[in-house]
């Protein structure tokens, strides 16, 4: 997000202004904002052409030139929804704006393309059997699986990757060969992909404490049975803003009770609930972690992430939570690998 100091100018400033101001700015706009910087509109070079097409000189007030319904983002939004929205309408930069309708900054299309490069490892849980899709797996370890034109695995390396983050370790077992004959180094991927050999079932975390070297920072680590498109780098960010060791990333999950409910006191009917819903967070199987909790991992034994989480819950370290609101899904048999292919194209 681009510093905005230098592209505002005020409503009753002059045409003349506003074109020295897209000169000297190199954004080829300006945003026109009142006193409390709450943004009016834009103004852009063709917005003048047209101006002084239709009579008004350098001297008139931009106020005459001003669009007042420009796109808009807000501060929380993703990165993908904000290339989605440009590319829907053709746009190059889009300011952004606070809830109170201050603009803070404005993203500069070209530049959210490339992402910045991250050095944060991503550690990805490949290891497991995949049992529960039967013969699919037989043969195919279950992240290697196509959903779409691609596999799930490719589909995760690829979507870090959007993001910058380019550092990937991947946890392998079974049928750990296919794995690493398909992605190698990872150089043919632009990421670059170590690989740790599970020897014997080591859990969502065990294989953790078999790293050949501690990170030096936060970390993700992530199931690789997963579809997902939330914008990794909002978690990292969140994370960054919360003094905790430890973020899950949890979904919603409803479940819907099939009977009549009755709350009752010793034999004295209180109340009837007809069918009540029930609203949980769930494991989404992402997080990201400080390097200090791999400590609390023992070596070489079966350990998984919701374990890790207890731990360090009971030892009044602070974790944290990060609700998921975008597409996921996780593969674990076979209705939900049908769903996959039956979303995939739509999602990604």
């Amino acid at each position: 997000m681009r510093n905005i100091q230098n592209i505002k100018i005020s409503i009753s400033a002059t045409i003349k202004e506003a074109l020295k101001v897209i000169s000297d700015g190199a954004m080829q706009l300006v945003l026109v904002v009142d006193e409390n910087d709450k943004l009016i509109g834009t103004v852009t070079d063709g917005d003048i052409r047209r101006g002084l097409l239709n009579g008004l000189d350098l001297e008139s007030l931009v106020e005459s030139v001003v669009f007042e319904t420009p796109t808009i983002a807000k501060e929380n939004d993703s990165k993908d929804s904000i290339l989605k929205l440009a590319l829907s309408k053709k746009l190059r930069q889009i300011p952004i704006i606070d809830n109170s309708g201050r603009v803070t900054g404005i993203h500069i299309i070209d530049e959210l393309v490339k992402p910045n490069k991250k050095t944060n490892k991503v550690i990805l849980m490949v290891g497991g059997l995949g049992s529960r899709l039967g013969s699919l797996t037989k043969d195919t370890p279950k992240p290697m699986l196509k959903v779409g034109d691609k596999s799930i695995l490719l589909t995760i390396v690829e979507t870090f990757a959007s993001h910058g983050y380019t550092n990937i370790i991947m946890c392998v077992n079974y049928k750990s060969n296919v794995i690493k004959d398909y992605f190698g180094d990872g150089s043919d991927f632009g990421v670059s992909i170590e690989y740790v050999l599970e020897n014997q079932r080591m859990g969502t975390a065990g294989a953790l404490s078999l790293l050949k070297e501690i990170p030096t920072e936060p970390f993700f680590v992530m199931n690789g049975d997963l579809l997902t498109n939330i914008d990794f780098e909002q978690i990292h960010e969140y994370y960054l803003s919360n003094t905790a060791l430890g973020l899950m990333c949890v979904r919603d999950y409803d479940h819907q009770v099939p009977y009549g409910v009755i709350n009752t006191k010793k034999n004295r009917i209180l109340s009837v609930e007809e069918k009540p819903v029930h609203k949980f967070f769930v494991n989404a199987g992402i997080y990201m972690l400080s390097p200090e909790v791999l400590k609390f991992i023992p070596k070489n034994e079966f350990y998984n992430m919701t374990t890790l989480f207890e731990k360090l819950i009971s030892k009044d370290i602070n974790v944290i939570s990060y609700p998921i609101k975008g597409y996921w899904l996780d593969i674990g048999r076979f209705e939900e690998y049908k769903r996959a292919n039956e979303d995939y194209e739509k999602v990604f």
